[in-house]
């Protein structure tokens, strides 16, 4: 059984923040291959349905993550494969994107909620070896 990568894109106008979650699945998870951008506009000529995960910032210039979680879902992208990304507080996050619509919202800057984004790398990285 050879090692299949995993496809995981990232789209997050905070370059700080993208460029600390990209080195650090580079360090972690080696079978995770990484696009990253920090234009949602460059991003979306990318979302194709052949992504593992995708992590959309909620808050851009452009376009913010809930149209981007739109049109990704439109192309056929599975909700389940999506996850936004913010700064504000979980209960706000949760009424913008109830159950379902996606596979989770996270506080991007919460340590607890960090550890859930690790636990999902943790899990395409045992898919990628398998």
């Amino acid at each position: 059984m050879g090692t299949i990568m995993k496809k995981i894109m990232i789209i997050d106008d905070d370059q700080l923040f993208l460029n600390l979650l990209t080195d650090e699945i580079s360090e972690h998870y080696p079978n995770l291959e990484i696009l990253a951008f920090d234009n949602a506009l460059q991003g979306l000529a990318h979302i194709t349905t052949d992504l593992d995960l995708l992590l959309l910032d909620l808050e851009m210039p452009e376009l913010d993550g809930g149209k981007l979680l739109a049109y990704a879902t439109e192309k056929g992208l599975d909700c389940r494969r999506i996850i936004i990304l913010s700064a504000r507080d979980a209960d706000y996050l949760h009424k913008c994107f109830p159950m379902g619509q996606c596979l989770a919202v996270l506080n991007k800057h919460d340590v607890r909620q960090k550890a859930v984004l690790d636990m999902i790398f943790d899990a395409l990285q045992k898919k990628a070896e398998h």
